[in-house]
Parts: structure tokens; sequence; C-alpha cells
């Protein structure tokens, strides 16, 4: 029996910047997608999913894919990097990842399916996270043209705290002080989950392509304007040039840019700041909440009893319109937000710990 798991992810800033080449901060946490299995002499690969009650039949073959089907699409990159697939197994695929809750269950079902994958297929001994991720990001994304970056397959496939460049494959930074400085000042992250199915593939791309095209609008006056380099006090340079629909997209665009810089500068000191991480992350929220507004009335009161109880700032996790939310809170506040937030309608509350990556069991 052959065993991977792999975990989610909560974006910690830098949402709905990985499709815009963008920089991200993100963290695996404690809650896993496992793939367990044996190969056989069928000629199909037999998946039982158990949490979505389907059992689907995977080709050895190239086969064209549906929106969503990333087993098969992970089949067929493996095939095209020269990978041989060539005997059935059968697998089961399970996990205490929140389905459709903005953590990242089909992301860290990609990379955990993909590291099986080449467990059962390849001759290598061990694979680097990042060939994992970018097999996973190829199947998940490119493969079936969705709008997503590389945020969740490299969070999933390194795992801990990582500072991603998405414009650039394997660009990650490992940033190692967190945890144990979470753990000195105690202080948890917890997550609750709203039960509203997130809008990841409507939502993501509407928002990108709004995006992309206030880029382009601007880099037509401007030829050299680059976004990774652009200020959001210029903002006022650039928005007359844009119609009215596209202006707060241009504005979440430089701001959430410059919060992410900005969280990710203290997220390099040996003890970086919670107070201040957390005034980062709300305001990091306000922009999702009022300019690209990718939230929900539940999520929105979920935010705001976290922060009346004491949670040093919260905000939205996932691509919106539902999901779940993160915060920081001091222990000693913990009980009395985790109470807060069920009764301003989560249907489930946890405190989570920072997870390594995908591993062999």
């Amino acid at each position: 029996m052959m065993r991977t798991r792999a975990p989610g992810r909560i974006c910690l800033f830098g949402d709905h910047q990985d499709y815009l080449g963008l920089p991200v901060i993100a963290c695996a946490i404690d809650r896993f997608i496992t793939v367990e299995g044996n190969l056989n002499q069928h000629d199909q690969l037999h998946i039982e999913l158990p949490d979505l009650g389907t059992s689907p039949n995977i080709k050895l073959h190239q086969e064209a894919v549906k929106p969503g089907d990333h087993l098969q699409s992970a089949v067929n990159v493996l095939l095209n990097k020269g990978y041989s697939i060539n005997q059935g197994a059968e697998v089961s695929i399970q996990g205490n990842v929140p389905i459709n809750a903005g953590l990242s269950s089909s992301s860290a079902m990609t990379v955990a399916w993909v590291h099986w994958l080449l467990k059962a297929y390849d001759d290598a001994d061990a694979w680097s996270p990042e060939q994992i991720a970018e097999l996973a990001y190829q199947a998940e994304v490119v493969e079936q043209q969705a709008s997503g970056g590389r945020m969740d397959q490299y969070t999933s496939a390194y795992g801990g705290v990582v500072y991603i460049e998405t414009e650039k494959q394997g660009a990650i930074t490992e940033l190692t002080s967190l945890q144990k400085h979470m753990i000195d000042t105690q202080v948890a992250l917890i997550i609750g989950v709203s039960g509203i199915p997130k809008q990841t593939d409507a939502l993501l791309k509407k928002i990108k392509d709004q995006a992309l095209e206030a880029v382009a609008i601007v880099k037509k006056a401007f030829p050299k304007f680059d976004l990774k380099a652009a200020l959001v006090h210029e903002y006022d340079q650039y928005q007359t040039l844009l119609p009215a629909s596209l202006k707060s997209i241009f504005y979440a665009a430089l701001k959430n840019h410059q919060l992410t810089q900005q969280a990710a500068q203290e997220l390099r000191k040996d003890a970086p700041d919670l107070t201040r991480l957390g005034g980062l992350m709300n305001e990091h929220h306000q922009v999702l909440r009022d300019n690209l507004k990718i939230t929900v009335p539940r999520i929105d009161a979920m935010i705001e009893a976290a922060l009346n109880t004491g949670a040093l700032g919260a905000k939205i996790v996932g691509s919106g319109g539902g999901g779940s939310i993160c915060a920081w809170v001091a222990q000693e506040n913990q009980q009395a937000i985790e109470k807060a937030l069920i009764k301003a309608g989560a249907v489930e509350v946890a405190a989570v710990q920072i997870s390594p990556g995908t591993l062999e069991l």
C-alpha cells in the first residue's frame, strides 16, 4: 500500500494576486488529503472518493478533461512529461480539509495525487517540492485553462509559511520564524468555516479579467508601467485612464501588493510583531471586502465577531463568495472568539497548526 498526504492552506496575504504574477504569503495547515492505493493488472485507475460519494475511473492514456477533473488532468500532464503510467491501480482519496471552503481541498488533493503517481510510476527515489508543485499547477491550472495561480499547489507541496513570487517557477522563500513566535507569544491561528460554498471559477475569472484589462489600459498609456513596482500613492496618476468599473479593481491590486510586501518585511524578522501583522491582515480584508467585493454577509458577520471579541486580525480566506475566515487570536481569548464565530454563523471553528508539506506515509 502506497500512501501520500498533502495539506490544505491559508492565504495570509495576497488573495487575488497570484494570477497577476504578484507575490503571496500563505501557510499550510494541519488539515490533509491522503491518497492510498496499490497497483494492479487492470487497464485503468479506479478511484474511491468517499468524501464526495463518487468512484471515477481514470484512463491510462491522455483523455479530454472537463473543468475540475484534476485526477485525469494530472495523468495527462505526467504522460506529456514522459512518465510511464502503464498499469492500473485501486486508490482511495479522502481527508479532513473542508470542501469548497477556501482552504484548497482540491489543490491538496492534486498535490497528493501527483505525489502518489510519481511514487507509483517513477523510478526516482525522491521528488522535490518544486517538482510536485509545478506538476500539480500544470494539472490544475494550465491543462484546464483555469484562472488561478501557483499559490495553492506550491504552499501544499512546500508546507510551512512561504513567500511565493508567483510569476517565477519555484521562487519560494520559507518564512520560518512565525510558527515558533506564535508558540512563544501564545497566539493561535483559527479558522471559521461559513458553510457557504465559495464561488472559485466564476469569481476568479471575473476579477482576473477585470484586473488584467485595467493593467493593459495603463500599460498602453505608460509602456514602462510595471505592476510589481507600482505604488499605491501612484493610483491617482493612473485611475483617470480607467472606466469606473475597473478603478476599484486596479486600486486593490496596488494596495494588496503593498500590504503583502509590508507583511513579508515583518515576517522576515526573528520576532515578528503579531499585532502589526494583525492590523495588516485587517487592512487586507477591507480591500477584499470593499474594493473586490468578494465577501458575503455571513463572512462579514464572522469577521466583525472575531475582531469585536479581541482577535488581533481576521480576513476572508479563498477566492470569495463564501468559504472561510482566518484569525490570529491570543490564546486567552481563543475560546470566547470561537463561541462568537459560532454565534455569527460559522458551521465549524478550529485552531490549526502550521504544517509540513506533502510527504509519503
